[in-house]
């Protein structure tokens, strides 16, 4: 809370007006002309040529005739419109002490017209540098020139005095209004720089999601149909070096063919999945069954399942098939899809067969559940696999 000893600035509605306010450069956006558009840059520039212009013809008009004052004039004007111009420049790298040296030496020249009798000219330098301290600087400093501008201007025309006053009055507003428009310019210009920074980012984590998307589908085809011709060509080879029948090693090589028929048949299916073309996950469900002899029931209000759950269903099926038949061989295996109110559930449960070989149950990367788990999560769903009474179960919950 402010002292009794202090004032606390308030701007033009009463409110309270943050000190650093005063002390706060306008920002880059609302100074430099590079975000503006051509017609207001070209009315810019006609402006500054209109009032050197001015300053030229105020300072020749009413000054004396002979050579060397002429020149000394022209000297001056030149000097103040290189002076405005490193002016601009230097706030617009927020540069202060430079800065109020110019407006310095722009109002000794001022002073140097009124004493040559070019009033005229003597005032547009106040009024302009009034106006463009007001525009481009620091209220704390913007302020106290500008009055000390305008009111020297005030004193040089006082013979109209109304008509004076209301002028530095407005002179005084039409700058703070041109501060607040080029504000409001460099506000608008960063909330479009921040909006295309967003669609720019929301852009590439689109793009890192379908990637990862593609990543889960190419993974999860390759697993399933690769893992499981190694397990057939794993067995062929034992069956061979155990010296096994023929029958029963062509049986497993057929077996591999088959797998890799139906791996081609999943790519192509993941591949119409991604570009939206996915067949029915019952459909499936009942192909991949029929292939495996698994036995399949479907309860509840079917209806048609959205993409990302009706490939969680494929996957999850594909690979829990997958896994009982490496870890579980000759099990029974049983699987189930249930439409509930919201969500759909499936689940792959197997009876416990044989122990399997070590070579067949080593094989495959390991990474199956994991998957399964971080597809389910993705989706807001769960996925719980463990033990069950007498083999193993895989349950897929997912939002339908």
């Amino acid at each position: 809370m402010a002292g009794a000893g202090h004032r606390v600035p308030r701007d033009a509605e009463g409110a309270q007006m943050p000190m650093s306010q005063w002390t706060a450069w306008p920002s880059r956006e609302a100074l430099t002309r590079e975000f503006r558009h051509p017609a207001h840059r070209g009315l810019s520039v006609f402006v500054r040529v209109l009032i050197f212009a001015g300053l030229l013809w105020g300072a020749f008009s009413g000054a004396p005739h002979h050579g060397l004052a002429r020149l000394w004039l022209a000297l001056g004007s030149v000097g103040a419109g290189l002076a405005f111009w490193g002016l601009i420049r230097c706030t617009l790298h927020h540069r202060l002490w430079p800065s109020l040296a110019l407006l310095a030496v722009i109002v000794a020249g001022a002073f140097g017209a009124q004493s040559a009798q070019a009033t005229f000219a003597a005032i547009v330098l106040w009024c302009a540098s009034a106006m463009v301290a007001m525009e481009r600087m620091p209220l704390a400093a913007a302020v106290p020139f500008t009055a000390l501008a305008l009111g020297a201007y005030a004193v040089a025309d006082n013979e109209r005095w109304m008509a004076t006053t209301l002028t530095t009055i407005g002179l005084g507003l039409a700058g703070y209004v041109l501060r607040l428009d080029a504000e409001a310019r460099g506000n608008a210009r960063r909330l479009l720089d921040q909006e295309r920074a967003a669609r720019v980012a929301e852009a590439e984590t689109a793009a890192l999601r379908e990637r990862g998307r593609i990543a889960r589908e190419i993974h999860d085809v390759l697993a399933h149909s690769l893992s499981a011709q190694l397990v057939h060509l794993e067995a062929a080879r034992l069956l061979i070096e155990r010296g096994g029948e023929r029958d029963q090693v062509l049986e497993r090589v057929v077996s591999a063919r088959r797998m890799a028929r139906q791996g081609l048949v999943e790519t192509r299916q993941a591949l119409s999945a991604l570009r939206g073309e996915i067949t029915p996950a019952e459909d499936f469900l009942r192909e991949l069954a029929a292939s495996e002899c698994v036995t399949l029931r479907i309860g509840g209000e079917r209806r048609r399942l959205g993409a990302e759950a009706g490939l969680a269903v494929r996957r999850v099926a594909q690979e829990a098939l997958t896994n009982a038949r490496k870890h579980a061989p000759g099990s029974k295996v049983e699987m189930s899809l249930d439409y509930g109110a919201g969500e759909v559930e499936l689940v792959v449960r197997d009876t416990g067969g044989r122990a399997p070989d070590p070579a067949l149950g080593a094989s495959g990367a390991g990474y199956g559940l994991l998957g399964m788990r971080e597809r389910a999560e993705l989706l807001g769903g769960t996925l719980e696999a463990g033990v069950a009474e007498e083999g193993f179960t895989v349950r897929l919950r997912v939002p339908a």
